[in-house]
């Protein structure tokens, strides 16, 4: 009797394969054969699950985000048994910088993708580019959570905030790739702006990321 193929575990195998090589390389030098080499399948099986290379890269952008949103979770559930939004915040912002191989990858590809949508209409078409942030919106309700709470400074506006404080991670973290400072460094500016933001206290108890 035919072994019953896993078409997700094969899907997910495929995907698994283009973020190691685009994790070594850049997404813009992986094309379908490479990805079919590295996951050790034929060229044609990786078009039939894809159909095209946008196709693929939508689909392992999404992989890395599942895999992003397990490794907060577990931040999440290391920090304390009920964590508040501050140390709810610190978790999903410093599982995001690029402090060991894992997260180096997903901000290393993360930013790989957005730079090839600005020249590629058929990538920045797709979901992830038009489709509101669903990070931003998981800041913000943290923030509004904390102002109902009066844990905020006065005049504090969440949705401004959590814009600010995401894109202040996605830069730090590119600071970390390219040794413009380090992980301590990069801790310290978000440390300095949730202080401005919170009312004292409220620190969540998170384990520091260290180089690596």
């Amino acid at each position: 009797m035919p072994k019953r193929v896993d078409h997700a575990e094969r899907r997910t195998e495929i995907a698994e394969a283009l973020v190691r090589i685009a994790g070594r390389r850049g997404l813009h030098a992986v094309g379908m054969r490479d990805v079919a080499a590295e996951a050790d399948v034929s060229l044609r099986l990786v078009q039939y699950y894809f159909e095209t290379k946008e196709k693929l890269l939508l689909f392992g952008l999404q992989h890395l985000t599942r895999r992003f949103g397990e490794r907060v979770a577990t931040r999440i559930k290391d920090t304390a048994d009920s964590p508040g939004p501050r140390a709810t915040i610190e978790a999903l912002l410093n599982a995001a910088l690029p402090t060991d191989e894992e997260s180096r990858t997903f901000h290393f590809v993360y930013t790989s993708y957005a730079m090839l949508a600005v020249n590629d209409p058929a990538l920045a078409a797709q979901p992830f580019i038009r489709d509101p942030d669903a990070a931003e919106d998981a800041v913000t309700e943290l923030l509004l959570r904390a102002q109902e709470a009066d844990l905020l400074r006065p005049g504090v506006d969440p949705r401004l905030e959590a814009a600010g404080l995401l894109a202040m991670s996605a830069g730090l973290g590119t600071g970390i790739l390219v040794g413009q400072r380090s992980a301590e460094s990069a801790v310290a500016v978000l440390d300095h702006t949730l202080d401005r933001i919170f009312r004292d206290g409220g620190h969540g108890l998170l384990a520091r990321p260290t180089d690596e």
